[in-house]
């Protein structure tokens, strides 16, 4: 049978078997309309209820500041959208954001400057990092909002958030962050982190695909995402899907729990491979090392192509990409190395391995042995390669 190691956690995880069990009786059994007013219905009103309890406790938020979503690139656009119509008519026009963000939020910030909005791109630095005194210069009277994401899904950097949020709420700013990347990997706290609105999405933490949540502080009102219907307290129209959103629930419960046990074992499984991979001739380590998700490894190695590493990766069993899941059908290398200073022909030799909790110290150093193997095969077919070694021999 062949090899099979599943490194890209970040694209997706797998639905465990606890949430996919507290799931199952809410497709055949437990059916009814949410918003039925007879008790067969009510039973599933029960539920999603539950389920948005949990979804609060697990980042300190109210029950009631919490709405399902389809995913968190539904909730970006949702917080972004409308914070924007929401203080344009104030006369407030100008966004702030960074260049590295997920697409989620980059291509709604280009949208709305085709509408007349001002948006400031922070840029970011070497290390993945953003500065929340960069953050604080580029606020101006007529900001109306910052999006920083908690964890880049790429490089898989931790931004101060917390600082961030300070600065927001002293000058009076809303702050939004994708956490997509972030829940069940590190503490989360709204309010002491001064968090207006927070985006996620459940099939990062092992919920099923196709629905998310956000996180609107309470006392913040703009317009609703889909008009007509009652549900989500009013402001997104339509039937809840409800086995989703149990397991939604049930899947942040368990991803929040013991954070720093589970954190602590996958990061030194990273280190591990981290240490291997950075003795192949020519690579880089993209992102700061300590200040980055526990499961995240993100490399270039100089003379290959992306793509390439990805087919022979994936002919030796192990499941990875180059970058984001939802920009796998594009050629351009990545806007997040390129936004941290990476020359083009660097960042398109990248690896993105995102481990899960599950990995294995055999699955680890089976995937370390592999690596420096493809890599020298790639290379002896590389012109681009050769052409390196040709200017290191000349410099000598």
């Amino acid at each position: 049978m062949k090899r099979f190691i599943y490194a890209d956690n970040a694209a997706t995880t797998k639905v465990s078997e606890e949430v996919f069990e507290a799931m199952r009786p809410y497709f055949c059994e437990q059916y009814g309309n949410p918003s039925s007013l007879y008790a067969f219905g009510q039973k599933s009103r029960e539920a999603v209820e539950n389920a948005r309890a949990q979804v609060a406790k697990a980042i300190n938020a109210q029950p009631d500041e919490i709405f399902f979503t389809s995913c968190g690139s539904e909730a970006d656009n949702w917080a972004i959208k409308g914070i924007a119509e929401l203080m344009a008519a104030k006369g407030k026009q100008h966004l702030i954001t960074t260049k590295f963000e997920h697409h989620a939020v980059l291509h709604v910030m280009q949208r709305l400057e085709k509408s007349g909005f001002e948006v400031t791109y922070l840029d970011v630095h070497s290390d993945g990092l953003v500065r929340a005194d960069e953050v604080r210069a580029a606020i101006r009277p007529d900001t109306a909002l910052v999006s920083v994401m908690y964890a880049n899904n790429e490089i898989g950097t931790i931004q101060p958030i917390a600082e961030i949020g300070a600065v927001c709420r002293k000058a009076g700013v809303y702050f939004h962050t994708d956490a997509v990347q972030a829940i069940g990997h590190v503490h989360i706290d709204v309010k002491a982190q001064n968090i207006d609105m927070l985006a996620m999405s459940g099939h990062k933490f092992h919920a099923p695909k196709g629905v998310g949540a956000l996180y609107i502080r309470k006392g913040i009102r703009f317009k609703n995402l889909i008009d007509g219907g009652a549900q989500e307290s009013n402001r997104r129209a339509g039937t809840e899907n409800v086995a989703s959103i149990v397991g939604l629930g049930r899947a942040i419960e368990i991803a929040v729990s013991d954070i720093d046990g589970k954190a602590e074992r996958v990061a030194r499984l990273r280190d591990r491979l981290i240490d291997s991979a950075l003795k192949i001739e020519r690579s880089r380590l993209n992102g700061d090392r300590k200040k980055r998700l526990p499961g995240n490894i993100n490399m270039c190695f100089e003379g290959v192509e992306g793509e390439s590493l990805l087919l022979w990766m994936d002919l030796n069993g192990i499941c990875c990409s180059s970058g984001s899941a939802c920009t796998s059908g594009s050629l351009d290398p990545s806007h997040v190395l390129l936004a941290i200073g990476l020359p083009h022909e660097i960042a398109h030799g990248s690896l993105r391995l995102s481990l899960g909790e599950d990995i294995t110290e055999e699955e680890v150093d089976y995937i370390a042995g592999k690596l420096p193997e493809i890599i020298t095969y790639l290379r002896n077919m590389s012109p681009f390669w050769e052409r390196i070694k040709k200017e290191e021999n000349n410099k000598k």
